[in-house]
């Protein structure tokens, strides 16, 4: 089956159509979709989301963006929605240094980083991360704070030379929809030389939409067209990349 790892079908874009979404994506041969909070609400609905469909999981945590209401009683908050056996990770949690360049907010970051990576720890969890402009600082984290159940760099968009240091701290990295696009040679060359046994599947939706449907909402029927250039940029068959991205998915979320 296909499987999309990261996906935000809770997006207000994709929430009121999400019936139809999952039936499509389901038949388009998408057999498990991991829907991902960026807050405490979203990460409440992705659950919410979870417990309505077969096949679809969640993930729950505080996005770098979004840490306006982060507080220890928040983090309580997500702790309890992780009782749900649904919850498959914490995410999506990291660093972004993209659009926040002031020191005290970097300084923010990296505190809740390490605190959500300690929960995630604490619950015997992985970790579904975002890391934008930010691979030095990640992988210090990661380093010095280990993620015991290990972690994925979802939407991995940086070097192929920091990617082999990731590989090292049990790092997964997920692919999206840029690998089909056409000046997007750097995640192409990721895909190429990374271990199949570290690749993962997503969309990102209703962001990064592949082509030939980019401009467009992305949807995780959309997942066949990115595990077909994986497959194609490994050697592989469509069916064996199937099978390798499925083996990884059970290794990293047991799903």
């Amino acid at each position: 089956m296909f499987i999309d790892t990261h996906c935000h079908i809770n997006d207000e874009k994709l929430y009121e159509n999400r019936d139809e979404i999952i039936k499509r994506a389901k038949a388009n041969g998408v057999g498990k979709m991991i829907v991902v909070g960026w807050d405490l609400k979203s990460s409440k609905i992705a659950v919410d989301i979870a417990n309505e469909y077969d096949g679809v999981y969640a993930a729950v945590g505080f996005h770098p963006e979004n840490l306006e209401e982060i507080s220890d009683n928040a983090l309580k908050e997500i702790e309890l929605l992780c009782r749900n056996t649904k919850v498959v990770a914490i995410g999506e949690i990291g660093l972004d240094y993209h659009w926040f360049k002031e020191s005290d907010h970097r300084a923010k970051q990296k505190e809740w980083f390490i605190k959500q990576i300690n929960l995630a720890n604490k619950l015997n969890l992985p970790v579904s991360i975002h890391a934008r402009d930010a691979s030095e600082d990640t992988f210090k984290i990661l380093k010095d704070y280990p993620v015991a159940k290990g972690c994925v760099l979802h939407c991995y968009s940086g070097s192929l030379e920091m990617a082999m240091q990731f590989q090292k701290l049990n790092v997964f990295f997920g692919f999206d929809g840029p690998i089909t696009f056409k000046n997007a040679e750097n995640p192409r060359n990721c895909v190429r030389n990374l271990p199949s046994t570290k690749l993962l599947s997503e969309t990102d939706c209703p962001y990064m939409t592949p082509v030939p449907f980019r401009g467009k909402d992305n949807k995780p029927e959309y997942i066949p067209l990115i595990v077909s250039k994986m497959a194609e940029l490994k050697g592989l068959s469509l069916e064996e990349m199937e099978r390798v991205i499925e083996e990884n998915c059970f290794n990293l979320y047991g799903i």
